[in-house]
């Protein structure tokens, strides 16, 4: 008969397995978690089975907790409960997992602010809170969250300025505050952040210019993404965005915008923003040759003086609607033989020309528009 064979990997994992099954869960953890238990409503509770949230001989860990062991004892280092349901405030008892790496409470209920123990988590790195009914200012003590790399606070009803303590996160990398009621200016703090690549401020109340923004020589080194869409930002478009060589995807949509685009912009290597039924740039004639690496920076609803044309290779649409373009549109751009449709309603331009070409659709709305 043959002897059951044993590798030097069993006989090290058996000690392992067994130290884990002797660990206890540290009570700061358990405390914080029974009390989090206490205040987050039955759906959690129902799946919270056991006195040790890590689990013991008799049931699992809980369910969207994580834990790992440190030393003789258990830690929580993930929590995720998201998309149960969960009323009320913010579960202040949270901010005692000091372990924490991950907090996942999105697409619940949860309301009022941000406590400011929030800076207690030292080592966590992933925080979202999005799609909930949170309110009131971004406490200045996340700034000391030095580990935080991506932090989500979009969808919720957060006011005030955005906190410039956002800018002592050496390690973050992608910032989602879109679809909130901040207000004032765009902290340009922001583009000394080494490691930010993504910057999403859109749908907010934000007012001041891009050169604001990025008024420090070496900003945003390396941002690739950048929404600064329907907000009341003035000003033109410097010459100095072009300084962002690293950007691919710039949003300025539905702000208060004037002007022309710079030159500089041609010649930004990577600069790709992709909208599916378009495949164009907005920028002055003498600029229509260095661009043919682009599809779209899409500047739609920013008000800008003057009309310009595009090489539509492969386009099917034109969305020109609801700017202050005024002019002509000039016989290549509606003639053309691939543009399928075309939407200038809500501009200024000149009347007196019929719609000619090849396109199938030209809708507009108000008839003193139509070219």
């Amino acid at each position: 008969m043959a002897r059951p064979s044993f590798s030097l990997s069993h006989i090290l994992i058996f000690p392992l397995l067994f130290h884990l099954a002797l660990s206890k869960t540290l009570k700061r953890d358990v405390k914080a978690l029974n009390e989090i238990k206490a205040s987050l409503g039955w759906r959690v509770v129902y799946a919270w089975v056991g006195d040790d949230p890590c689990g013991d001989g008799d049931h699992q860990p809980w369910s969207g907790v994580t834990c790992s062991t440190v030393g003789d004892y258990r830690v929580v280092t993930e929590l995720e409960v998201y998309a149960v349901s969960i009323v009320g405030p913010f579960p202040t008892a949270v901010t005692n997992l000091l372990d924490l790496t991950r907090l996942d409470l999105h697409n619940n209920k949860l309301t009022g602010p941000i406590p400011p123990q929030i800076g207690r988590l030292k080592r966590l790195r992933i925080l979202n809170l999005r799609w909930n009914k949170l309110q009131d200012v971004i406490p200045p003590e996340i700034g000391e969250l030095k580990s935080l790399t991506h932090l989500y606070l979009s969808f919720n009803a957060f006011k005030g300025e955005i906190p410039k303590e956002l800018a002592s996160l050496p390690e973050l990398r992608y910032l989602y505050l879109h679809e909130n009621r901040f207000s004032g200016r765009i902290p340009a703090e922001l583009g000394t952040l080494k490691n930010l690549r993504h910057l999403d401020v859109g749908n907010n109340h934000l007012v001041g210019t891009i050169r604001e923004l990025i008024r420090f020589d070496g900003c945003f080194p390396a941002l690739r993404n950048l929404y600064l869409n329907d907000n009341f930002l003035t000003g033109g478009v410097p010459a100095q965005l072009a300084n962002l060589t690293n950007l691919e995807i710039l949003h300025l949509s539905h702000n208060k915008m004037t002007g022309i685009i710079p030159v500089g912009l041609a010649h930004m290597p990577r600069l790709t923003y992709f909208w599916h039924w378009v495949k164009c740039l907005l920028f002055p004639l003498p600029l229509l040759s260095p661009f043919s690496s682009f599809e779209l920076v899409e500047l739609f609803d920013a008000i800008v003086s003057e009309v310009s044309i595009c090489t539509l290779s492969s386009s099917w649409s034109r969305y020109l609607d609801h700017n202050n373009f005024n002019g002509r549109i000039p016989d290549a751009f509606y003639k053309h033989p691939y543009l399928k449709e075309l939407y200038i309603e809500g501009n200024a331009f000149k009347p007196g020309v019929n719609p000619i070409g090849v396109h199938k659709v030209l809708e507009v709305s108000d008839t003193e528009f139509v070219v």
